[in-house]
């Protein structure tokens, strides 16, 4: 199995909550590993939580749910989360998109990752477009767009977030990180 989902992960309430809390930070448009920015490839608007103080609660959530759904599906060696959540907004208004990229990369970091996980935050009636697809090999298979839920998937898969056709769609991803792939 190359990807996992976890239903109703968040509640809407706690969707609602999580967008609250990535207002309370700065956003920027979001760029390619190591921070370059092509807009061909992103357009987004990202912000980021701390795993602690108010978001803590987030981080424990998603950290629960990558341990029982890697040993269900991956069993990959997963021994930390160097990176905050990241939390993005593909917005009508610029097309937001992300082309088809692997979360894999060169930065000290990036090279690290082991699994993705996204969350869907805002509900699916909320916007067109915009789904999240990963890249099977001989398929294509969309993420759920129920709201609250999330995907697991492997960080060197290929996937990407269609253009945003209208409204806009919030996402939380979390990069989980162990020693390299041999």
């Amino acid at each position: 199995m190359f990807t996992h989902t976890i239903p109703s992960l968040f509640s809407p309430a706690e969707c609602v909550e999580i967008i609250r809390l990535s207002q309370g930070e700065a956003q920027n448009s979001g760029g390619l590993v190591g921070g370059v920015q092509e807009g061909e490839i992103r357009r987004a608007k990202i912000s980021w939580l701390d795993d602690e103080g108010p978001a803590a609660w987030v981080m424990q959530r998603i950290m629960g749910a990558v341990a029982e759904a890697n040993r269900e599906t991956f069993n990959f060696d997963i021994t930390e989360f160097r990176e905050k959540l990241q939390v993005a907004v593909y917005d009508e208004s610029e097309a937001g998109h992300y082309d088809w990229h692997s979360d894999i990369g060169d930065g000290q970091i990036a090279q690290l990752r082991k699994a993705t996980i996204v969350a869907q935050l805002s509900p699916p009636g909320s916007y067109e477009g915009g789904g999240l697809e990963v890249n099977l090999g001989n398929r294509v298979a969309e993420a759920s767009r129920d709201q609250g839920s999330a995907t697991l998937f492997a960080s060197f898969m290929l996937h990407r977030v269609v253009p945003v056709a209208s409204g806009a769609r919030v996402s939380l991803t979390c990069w989980c990180h162990g020693p390299r792939f041999r």
